[in-house]
């Protein structure tokens, strides 16, 4: 790593240039973390930037307390180092965020913290990517997005909201339902954090009521002691996937009976076949279901509008809410700052080459933790990548001669900017 700084003692301040070796990698997520440990295998050197000021900041910042992983461990695995063997089944949020602590210190990954992202862009003529923050213009010959699918949440706009006179809250803010005892509360979707914060509420003696807006898939856990999750995947090597799909709605509805009749519609599509074509998840039930039936938690038609003190709703009803919680999910934030990414990226910032060849764009540029396929997909991706780059440096990318004169010739023509 080598670095200059182009501004005379008599100009303002400029933002230091710094020539990294090998990738740039953005996002020190469970992501950026697999292909930072992938390339270490491949003896490349990367560097990650991460705006917060830790690894797995999403982890440690916006869930809520009681998240445990949906699937079993052995499918949520970074790759070249599985889970402690005495881990649980379905590890909690801080055993997750212990693992991935142990998986950065194991490959020797720093990332440099608080180095928000603003702008990653292209250089034609030097054939680099650069990459601005706050105070750093990093160059590099690769950049990999690792920001994911989940880098910011999603506010809707829901008529009214603005004079509700109580609590809104977004589940990346959301930590426990002991915040809400005794409360009416709001749920605004009816995804697994939906489920869930409404799940924890009840448990917390509060009262939430669940807008079901849309169709959505509920699937058992686990179906006769096995992940229902393992189950597809494999059946999904033996059968075609509409049949896979026809059995798990049967043993879905021999578990769970048919939650139509609890205000649950099920979509005319699959539920393996609307993942990977929307990327919509069908929701693993742990427990709300039971408290669904038992009218605890009361699932509600579309909002119509927000009032001062409540809602009122598509089918007419109106009710009062002590706070509002939106379990709306999450977006990808590329567009905001990637710049010449638009050939690759949609304007949702998701790749437009769908899984499993979404992972490589142009010009060195890279995606992982876009598949829509959770962790599976993102160490797929991971050792791809660092496959891909490895060909290039074996190849010559590594000639510290090289790289040198590009990058003399790069500051010339930047300080000429």
């Amino acid at each position: 790593m080598g670095s200059c700084k182009h501004q005379e003692h008599d100009q303002p301040q400029e933002p230091k240039c710094v020539w990294i070796h090998g990738p740039i990698i953005v996002g020190a997520g469970p992501s950026g973390l697999a292909a930072a440990a992938s390339l270490s295998h491949n003896r490349i050197p990367s560097l990650i930037l991460e705006k917060s000021d830790c690894i797995a900041s999403l982890w440690h910042y916006r869930t809520y307390d009681r998240l445990k992983l949906h699937l079993p461990k052995h499918f949520c695995e970074l790759p070249l180092m599985g889970f402690p063997q005495n881990f649980p089944k379905y590890p909690s949020k801080h055993q997750f965020i212990s693992y991935m602590e142990s998986y950065a210190s194991h490959f020797s990954i720093q990332p440099r913290f608080n180095q928000t992202v603003l702008a990653a862009e292209f250089d034609s003529v030097s054939r680099f990517w650069r990459v601005s923050t706050q105070d750093t213009q990093y160059i590099s010959r690769w950049l990999i997005v690792a920001t994911g699918e989940n880098a910011e949440p999603v506010i809707p706009e829901i008529l009214g909201i603005e004079r509700f006179t109580r609590t809104v809250v977004h589940t990346s803010m959301y930590k426990s339902g002991s915040e809400f005892k005794n409360q009416r509360v709001l749920v605004v979707g009816c995804g697994n954090s939906g489920m869930e914060v409404s799940l924890d509420l009840c448990r917390q003696n509060a009262i939430p009521h669940m807008v079901v807006r849309n169709t959505v898939h509920v699937l058992p856990q686990e179906m006769f002691g096995f992940s229902t999750f393992g189950i597809a995947m494999g059946l999904m090597k033996w059968l075609p996937l509409k049949l896979v799909d026809k059995i798990l709605l049967l043993a879905a509805n021999l578990t769970l009976g048919n939650t139509n009749q609890l205000g649950l519609r099920r979509p005319k599509t699959g539920p393996i076949e609307l993942k990977n074509a929307t990327g919509k998840t069908p929701v693993l039930d742990v427990g709300a279901l039971s408290y669904i039936r038992s009218g605890k938690i009361k699932i509600m038609e579309g909002i119509k509008e927000i009032t001062r003190n409540g809602a009122k709703f598509m089918d007419g009803q109106e009710k009062e809410f002590d706070s509002i919680i939106l379990a709306t999910g999450y977006r990808s934030n590329v567009p905001s700052w990637l710049k010449h990414g638009c050939d690759f990226f949609t304007k949702d910032g998701m790749p437009k080459t769908p899984f499993p060849n979404g992972w490589k764009g142009e010009r060195g540029l890279y995606t992982v933790g876009f598949t829509k396929r959770g962790l599976l997909g993102t160490a797929s991706d991971a050792m791809k990548i660092a496959d891909d780059i490895a060909e290039h440096w074996r190849a010559g990318w590594n000639e510290d001669d090289k790289n040198k004169s590009s990058y003399v010739i790069f500051v010339k023509e930047f300080k000429q900017k």
